[in-house]
């Protein structure tokens, strides 16, 4: 099993921080191009609700359907892959409030490659130089966002 972690603070308030992540349109926002997300369901985020979409990588399309739990309204929740690429990928948010105006925002990623030759592109796509470039990539648009 491989894990990832991912760490960075956000000049906005716990509130701040937990609303933007609640809403159905930051999935579209914090992926990055040249990736093109299509959903097919969002569910609100709550305990056992589900998002269903397809990542195009260029013409490839990568289908991806999570179920959310542990879900805090102000704390973060967790997205667990039922179905898609990987034989495992369970992906935790947290939420923390360093000071009033400051949040610490935390990924946990836990996640296994499928074995075999056919199923090798995994490997790169999700390997933690990749995951490295696309959590950067979040947290800039987080702070963007939350932060003006």
């Amino acid at each position: 099993m491989n894990s990832f972690t991912h760490t960075f603070q956000v000049n906005a308030t716990l509130q701040a921080v937990a609303d933007f992540h609640r809403s159905t349109t930051v999935l579209k926002q914090l992926t990055p191009f040249p990736v093109i997300i299509q959903i097919h369901r969002l569910d609100p985020l709550a305990e056992q609700s589900i998002s269903e979409f397809t990542l195009w990588m260029g013409p490839f399309p990568v289908r991806w359907v999570a179920l959310h739990v542990r879900v805090d309204p102000l704390r973060g929740f967790t997205d667990i892959q039922t179905r898609g690429p990987l034989l495992h990928w369970q992906h935790t948010h947290s939420f923390e409030a360093v000071s009033d105006r400051v949040t610490r925002v935390s990924e946990q990623i836990t996640y296994q490659h499928l074995p075999g030759f056919k199923n090798a592109w995994t490997r790169l796509l999700y390997s933690p130089w990749m995951l490295r470039l696309l959590f950067h990539y979040r947290s800039l648009v987080t702070r963007r966002a939350l932060e003006g």
